[in-house]
């Protein structure tokens, strides 16, 4: 698996070759350096620890992290992510020129939180009446029977917290890529806020 960490930067819109316009992400991928090479013999899997994003002050990186960061030899860096890739060394530098044009990629990445919402909003509840004192607008209705089993069922949609979690959009075509800004233009949209860290593997 091919994978790498970035940021997104936001959207915006490209033509392609018959000038049709298509709404692109664009994503600041790497350059990622391997941080940490995980084997079955040490760990009991393999796998890459690769960073993004370095940390330039370093008073900011606690004790424990830094000599993480020491002993690869390597600056330290804000985001740690583990792919399952081989054939790569402590030290190592991943780049956007791992992908290249036509790829199909997922992209995971924390959503944008929207706090307490209800289940109109949450779950896309139709709710009731508006009008004519219905007293049932946006409320979520019956949510369980009364002698059996005298309790909620469990995963009822219910108002609670909504977003902040981890999403991942598979089968994103990749537009361009443009190595000498570290640049992904992705087709379509990804998870998260303007700014937000995400994750980019290549589809198997």
């Amino acid at each position: 698996m091919i994978g790498i960490l970035g940021r997104k930067i936001g959207m915006t819109q490209i033509f392609d070759e018959r000038g049709n316009v298509v709404p692109v992400t664009l994503i600041e991928a790497g350059p990622c350096r391997v941080v940490q090479v995980k084997t079955v013999e040490t760990d009991g899997y393999e796998a890459v620890q690769i960073g993004f994003d370095e940390i330039k002050k370093l008073k900011r990186v606690n004790r424990p992290m830094m000599g993480h960061f020491k002993k690869a030899g390597v600056p330290p860096y804000r985001v740690l992510r583990e792919f399952p890739m081989k054939d790569l060394n402590v030290g190592d530098t991943i780049t956007v020129e791992v992908f290249k044009k036509g790829d199909k990629v997922k992209v995971s990445g924390i959503s944008k939180g929207k706090g307490f919402q209800g289940v109109m909003r949450r779950y896309g509840y139709g709710g009731g009446p508006g009008s004519h004192g219905s007293m049932f607008h946006r409320a979520p209705g019956s949510i369980g029977s009364s002698a059996f089993p005298s309790r909620v069922w469990k995963n009822k949609g219910l108002p609670g917290h909504m977003g902040a979690e981890r999403v991942t959009v598979k089968n994103l075509l990749v537009v361009d890529v443009k190595p000498e800004m570290n640049l992904l233009l992705v087709k379509g949209a990804v998870p998260g806020p303007k700014g937000g860290y995400v994750e980019v593997r290549k589809e198997d």
